[in-house]
């Protein structure tokens, strides 16, 4: 067979592929732990949580996600969370009370609900496959393509799974 016969179906397939890598967000993401700003790391006592906070260097955290996490089981009020977040407000980029692994889960969704996706209208497309990618990616990926396209698949363009077909 020579090279001019030779034909690339998964090319000829007109399949366009999704790679939710590239809605990774770029953002480093950082955690502040609040029992750092506790007494003996388990009390919020106010005059000292204060103290304490007001020495921080927020600037560090310019543009960054931060994490607020407490690594103890201590009960923390909603104002000194409200505290830290007047202080991060003019650095961080994003802030949530949770831990950097599901801050990027969130980020990620954020930047697959808001990017234009149609140029996958009326098309067959094949989200990729990566099993380093949580599976409320695939979820979410999905809800949001299925109205879009003709053909949803998963897997690669040569051996794709069928998910549903117009």
């Amino acid at each position: 067979m020579t090279e001019e016969n030779f034909i690339n179906k998964a090319k000829a397939s007109g399949i366009i592929a999704l790679d939710l890598s590239e809605y990774k967000p770029t953002t480093e993401i950082v955690e502040l732990d609040i029992k750092d700003h506790l007494f003996m790391g388990m009390i919020v006592k106010e005059k000292e949580f204060k103290e304490s906070i007001a020495v921080v260097d927020f600037s560090i955290y310019n543009e960054k996600a931060v994490g607020i996490i407490c690594s103890t089981d201590a009960i923390i009020p909603p104002w000194a969370y409200m505290l830290i977040m007047e202080k991060l407000f003019p650095y961080a980029s994003y802030v949530d009370l949770n831990n950097a692994e599901t801050i990027l889960l969130d980020l990620w969704k954020r930047r697959l609900i808001y990017a234009d996706l149609k140029r996958y209208k009326n098309q067959k497309v094949v989200v990729r496959a990566s099993t380093s990618h949580d599976p409320a990616l695939y979820l979410l990926a999905a809800g949001l393509l299925k109205p879009l396209v003709k053909t949803l698949m998963y897997g690669e363009i040569g051996l794709p799974k069928v998910i549903f077909k117009q």
